[in-house]
């Protein structure tokens, strides 16, 4: 069976998957899933962030290589981490089998105020700047990336728990909110197997981001109406309905 490869977005972690790598590996009999942390976030918190999207491809790359995993694997990646999926792919073809993008936005498909809602420029500035409380940050964030958790106060006490254990540094998370706005991605689709899935009520990212890059990719695509941007957190149930229903007609065509 082949493995399943999380990757998160600017500033995320492992943690932050929730239990979806568990529901994922139970969807999918038992498979192996591997959550991966970017240098600077998460595990690698002490480490100082790559400054380019392709440099975190070539760390993933180097990263299964350490682990002893065999390629190639199954990505599943959000935001910074699809960009990530997406540069990985292009650099090291034999790596991936297969990939679904959530909530991804890629230049030059998409113009700068679809990657990035312009609601949210003087916001993630004063967020990322000083003399904002971690509690503020956290919650900040949730309410940009979410729309449909009944617990919201609960994850933010997870979230703050772990922000306390690994912190960010500010330096690192705009390393990584300047690598994904420089990284160029390419004009064609970097695999065969791609499924790209989209949030209709994303406050962070604007879904014709996905629509455009679907379109001219000429790749599958699905959007969840009432769903943000964190699609495995708002709803993980319907993710593992769409990479199901792609991964049947995948093999239906193949057979």
């Amino acid at each position: 069976m082949t493995d399943w490869v999380l990757l998160r977005g600017l500033t995320r972690e492992s943690r932050h998957w929730g239990r979806f790598p568990e529901h994922l590996a139970t969807a999918f009999g038992d498979a192996r899933v591997i959550c991966v942390d970017l240098p600077g976030n998460g595990k690698l918190n002490g480490i100082a962030s790559l400054s380019s999207v392709e440099a975190m491809a070539d760390w993933c790359h180097a990263e299964l290589a350490r682990l002893g995993i065999a390629q190639p694997v199954q990505v599943l990646a959000m935001s910074l981490g699809a960009m990530v999926a997406v540069a990985w792919a292009a650099r090291h073809p034999h790596d991936i089998e297969a990939a679904v993008l959530v909530n991804t936005s890629l230049r030059p498909v998409s113009p700068f105020y679809r990657r990035l809602r312009p609601a949210n420029y003087l916001r993630l500035l004063r967020l990322f700047g000083f003399g904002t409380s971690d509690r503020e940050l956290e919650t900040a964030i949730l309410q940009m990336t979410t729309r449909l958790l009944s617990n919201p106060a609960e994850v933010i006490e997870q979230w703050l728990q772990w922000r306390r254990e690994s912190p960010v540094t500010k330096r690192n998370a705009l390393v990584q909110l300047l690598a994904a706005a420089r990284y160029l991605a390419p004009q064609g689709p970097p695999l065969e197997s791609l499924l790209l899935l989209a949030g209709e009520r994303d406050a962070l990212v604007n879904p014709l981001c996905s629509r455009q890059l679907a379109g001219q990719w000429n790749v599958r695509i699905a959007v969840h109406p009432l769903a943000g941007h964190d699609l495995p957190l708002d709803d993980d149930a319907w993710v593992l309905a769409q990479i199901r229903q792609w991964l049947d007609s995948i093999r239906a065509t193949t057979a």
